[in-house]
């Protein structure tokens, strides 16, 4: 699904220098290179703040820790999506309210977030999903409305920009109160193990959360604040620093393999292509399609013959997962979300992938849905 050594091998050089010199310098944690790939992200993003931390579901859980929800309070945050977001509400042992997703866009419906509102409602957690951002200038609305907090999972869009109504841009992940990322691997900007970054505005939750991931310290060995143990290490931060002047090439090589794959399936009545939201410029962390009186199953089974892979992201909705099983929610009560989960599959997507290979992969699928 992605090729990272190719990807590395295009930019060794820079890769390997960056590695070498944490490792003679010895500042494996909080080093140089995690400073500087922090005001490099920064910039990159136009954030006041960027706080770099160990993984994605660590940034989630920080930002609402910083936050001050306690127990009880309840979070809106859509069924179509991995586990992650949910996860973090649940472990905090606040209260997780699901809803439906867009048909066309996949990502979280406003009118749903409206009908989920309930007193005891603090936050909403848009997920930008499979790489382009939610409807921000709605749900923005709405929070302001219903005094919400608005923490972007901007985990699969990192890139991404979203235009508003009058014309102005943010980068996905800057236009609500806190965004959080990922630098897994697989990631649109990913580094070679685990990490991730929280980014504001706000100068005092920016503080709070710098303190959150240091055991809740703000000056050494006093501790203000119940906090956890998440640093994104230095050869991590050297790496993602080598990746991010290619970011935006990437997003751009990303949305003509997506192009090619649109071409070549936009005819195809047993295949819906992926929507495009036309107020974000999508980066396309993945390429997902649905199917229409397909067996998927078959489909992904044969084009494993071919040596293709492809991916279900996300086979069973949240409300439907065995942890996440609660009375309120039954089967049928997220037909778009259930829909989806029943009926998508993902293509290979990465900044690598050639025209040879783009045209083996189409042929391959159009061949066994016209058979």
């Amino acid at each position: 699904m992605v090729d990272l050594h190719s990807q590395y091998l295009g930019i060794k050089a820079e890769i390997d220098k960056g590695i070498e010199e944490v490792i003679h310098s010895c500042a494996f944690i909080n080093g140089p290179a995690v400073k500087t790939f922090q005001e490099n992200f920064e910039k990159y993003l136009g954030v006041k703040h960027v706080i770099p931390c160990a993984n994605g579901t660590d940034a989630l859980q920080v930002s609402m820790m910083a936050l001050g929800l306690q127990p009880g309070d309840e979070v809106i945050t859509s069924s179509f999506t991995f586990i992650a977001t949910t996860e973090v509400i649940a472990l905090l042992k606040l209260t997780p309210v699901l809803v439906d997703v867009d048909p066309e866009t996949f990502n979280i419906d406003p009118e749903a977030i409206k009908r989920a509102i309930t007193p005891k409602t603090k936050a909403v957690v848009p997920i930008h999903l499979f790489g382009q951002t939610a409807p921000m200038e709605e749900i923005l609305a709405i929070a302001r409305e219903y005094n919400l907090y608005v923490i972007e999972d901007n985990c699969q869009a990192i890139g991404s920009d979203y235009r508003f109504d009058d014309g102005t841009t943010r980068k996905s992940g800057t236009i609500g109160h806190i965004g959080c990322t990922s630098f897994f691997p697989s990631k649109n900007l990913g580094c070679y193990g685990d990490g991730g970054a929280i980014f504001t505005n706000d100068d005092d939750l920016a503080k709070q959360m710098r303190s959150v991931v240091n055991h809740g310290m703000t000056v050494r060995y006093y501790h203000d604040h119940i906090g956890v143990n998440s640093r994104l290490d230095s050869i991590q931060a050297a790496i993602l620093n080598a990746k991010l002047p290619h970011l935006d090439e990437y997003a751009e090589k990303r949305r003509q393999v997506a192009d090619f794959y649109d071409h070549a399936f936009r005819k195809l009545p047993k295949l819906k292509i992926p929507g495009r939201y036309p107020k974000s410029n999508h980066v396309f962390h993945q390429y997902t399609l649905v199917t229409k009186d397909v067996d998927r199953m078959k489909l992904i089974e044969y084009l494993a013959t071919c040596e293709i892979p492809a991916m279900i992201y996300y086979p069973v909705p949240l409300h439907m997962q065995k942890a996440y099983l609660d009375p309120r929610y039954k089967p049928g009560d997220f037909p778009v979300t259930e829909h989806l989960c029943a009926s998508v599959f993902s293509l290979p997507m990465h900044t690598e992938l050639e025209e040879e290979q783009l045209i083996y992969i189409t042929q391959n699928v159009l061949d066994y849905l016209n058979h």
